[in-house]
């Protein structure tokens, strides 16, 4: 068991506040890489940091196990949190992220390709192009990657 399954045991359902990552990827002709998760939407890799763990070493490992893409040198574009970012599960579990947003060019090795268990499909899209079924916070992060290039 994880460390936040073994907070649920305790707690229920009742909301966590959770730090977590995002990160922008993008290539070489500027296109940004989105992963497509289990439920159909399109979003940035990322996830939630593990104990002791930092920020950073967290988007790396969310980016390699989602994408299997390797990235080196990560820019931080902003932290994100707040009431409008609330989460509520299927299962009834609630949380608050707050969520740490990097942006990167450094890709430094891997193959893309989804992992099968978060991720469904890994691509990367022009910024003109993107896919039809984006996460809406997503869209306001990428508001904030791009200006941050």
């Amino acid at each position: 068991m994880g460390y936040i399954e073994d907070l649920r045991r305790v707690i229920g359902h009742q909301p966590l506040i959770l730090v977590g990552v995002a990160v922008a990827v993008i290539n070489e002709t500027g296109e940004f890489l989105l992963q497509k998760r289990q439920d159909g939407k399109w979003g940035v890799p990322g996830g939630i940091i593990e104990l002791g763990e930092s920020t950073e070493d967290a988007g790396r490992r969310e980016v390699l196990e989602e994408t299997g893409l390797e990235i080196g040198k990560l820019n931080l574009v902003g932290v994100f949190s707040g009431k409008e970012h609330h989460v509520i599960l299927p299962n009834g579990d609630e949380f608050f992220p707050v969520t740490v947003a990097y942006v990167t060019r450094d890709i430094i090795g891997g193959v893309l390709q989804a992992d099968g268990d978060e991720t469904t499909e890994a691509r990367f899209f022009s910024v003109n192009e993107l896919p039809e079924n984006l996460n809406p916070l997503i869209k306001n992060l990428m508001k904030q990657f791009t200006v941050t290039l």
